[in-house]
């Protein structure tokens, strides 16, 4: 018997669960974690080119996460900054020198794309283990789709 199974990236979670799969995700794209730092308002707005833009399909739902949360990664003179806003969503701003709003777009939607793939795959990975479920076979397709073959026995 076999099954196909389709996640929809909704993301439910606390937060260190989600900055471990933004960590992850960055870092398999090239990215580095980066401290926060105050920049003069000025100096920003003069000399980058900043977009802000949503993860769809994402929520971050328990009272236990505080507002204002961020995690910021760097890539090429990139600097992408997921935060969880007011209404519990994860959103992020792209903002880099030299870029234009596509460019920027584009880099972010395929992190955010990469972040919501890690966090299903760890999230689907742990339930499996938790239900004595066995990986079989992993593949990674050139598309980045995931493909797990998994095995349990009955006793």
């Amino acid at each position: 018997m076999s099954c196909v199974c389709i996640l929809t990236p909704v993301v439910i979670a606390a937060w260190p669960s989600f900055s471990a799969a933004v960590v992850a995700a960055a870092t398999s794209l090239g990215y580095v974690a980066v401290a926060e730092q105050k920049q003069h308002q000025s100096q920003t707005a003069a000399a980058l080119n900043r977009i802000n833009l949503e993860i769809e399909n994402s929520e971050i739902v328990t009272t236990q996460i505080g507002r204002d949360q961020k995690i910021s990664v760097m890539r090429e003179g990139v600097k992408v900054t997921f935060a969880r806003d007011a209404r519990g969503r994860a959103s992020l701003c792209v903002e880099g020198e030299g870029h234009s709003d596509a460019a920027l777009r584009a880099m972010g939607e395929e992190l955010s794309q990469r972040v919501v793939q890690k966090y299903v795959y760890q999230r689907l990975m742990d339930e499996m283990r938790a239900k004595q479920f066995h990986v079989v076979e992993e593949q990674t397709n050139e598309d980045n789709s995931i493909r797990i073959k998994v095995r349990r026995w009955d006793n």
